[in-house]
């Protein structure tokens, strides 16, 4: 029988990780993003945020103590911002690997704070263990700009309802145009952001 290359193997699979990967939620080397209901309607740019192994698993700090595995804190990624395994210093998967499994065992020992310790500083501490882009600087701040701009959205499903659902209404006049947005609102989060309803 012919041995297989996994280098091979690993660039096929990352090749075709969004053909599969929406279905079976796998986004290797990816930092992935979803919407904080009602926070994320105010401020778009403001989500749940989780990185992934080489091999696609999602680990998020969902909240005090805990760091979820394949399950994020609020539902399906809806937004990814796929990585560069060669800009990690180290030995590019295993190294990856292990920078997101002791971030993550650091954080299960952890309160959430959510403007202090949170999401987003489990994935920073990730990348500066990793030392990703050469760099040990990784913080909230940056991450939350640096996704909002380089991350894409999974379809157009998972775009529109953030965009509705954070567009206020132009015509404040009466209560009912108030009730039928907040209607509205909640209509696309139900059907495109909450999973398996």
């Amino acid at each position: 029988m012919a041995e297989v290359d996994d280098t091979d193997i690993m660039m096929n699979y990352q090749g075709d990780f969004l053909k599969g990967g929406r279905k079976s939620c796998r986004y290797p080397y990816c930092i992935v993003w979803t919407p904080i209901p009602i926070l994320s309607w105010v401020l778009p740019f403001i989500g749940h945020m989780g990185i992934c192994t080489s091999s696609g698993v999602i680990r998020d700090f969902a909240g005090s103590y805990f760091v979820s595995e394949d399950n994020m804190g609020f539902g399906r990624p809806t937004k990814y911002w796929r990585l560069d395994v060669d800009k990690v210093c180290g030995n590019g998967a295993a190294t990856w690997d292990q920078a997101v499994h002791d971030a993550s065992e650091e954080y299960k020992c952890r309160p959430h704070n959510l403007c202090l310790d949170n999401c987003h500083s489990h994935v920073a501490m990730a990348l500066n263990l990793m030392r990703y882009d050469n760099s040990s600087s990784w913080n909230m701040v940056n991450l939350c700009v640096l996704s909002f701009i380089h991350a894409k959205h999974m379809s157009v499903g998972a775009f529109l309802p953030l965009f509705l659902v954070s567009t206020p209404s132009l015509h404040d006049d009466g209560k009912l145009v108030l009730l039928w947005t907040a209607t509205l609102r909640v209509f696309f989060m139900i059907c495109f952001v909450v999973p398996d309803l």
